[in-house]
């Protein structure tokens, strides 16, 4: 079971960061998330973007707040689809939360 959201789109739709970071993993190697990026954008709060159909940016690039860092791709089920996650000091939160903050 994973923690975060699933946000419904087409393949190839652009996946945009949340916040301004430090890209600190970018690949295929965690089982359940496809291809997946993960920013670190401070001390304690860190978003993942997976199922992505194409990865822009490499581990250790710093992006900023809006910057496209990946194209939709598909779940296992099939749906064209991100899986999205925000982890304080490594604990998920409802991502829901915090963006309609802002």
């Amino acid at each position: 079971m994973r923690n975060g959201i699933k946000i419904a789109g087409r393949s190839g739709d652009p996946i945009v960061a949340a916040e301004s970071g430090k890209v600190v993993y970018s690949g295929s190697g965690l089982i359940g998330y496809g291809r997946l990026i993960i920013i670190k954008h401070n001390d304690n709060y860190l978003s993942a973007y997976g199922h992505n159909r194409t990865i822009l940016v490499d581990e250790g690039d710093q992006v900023t707040k809006g910057q496209k860092i990946a194209e939709m791709g598909t779940a296992n089920s099939g749906e064209s689809l991100l899986h999205f996650e925000i982890r304080r000091d490594g604990k998920p939160v409802d991502p829901q939360r915090l963006l309609k903050r802002r």
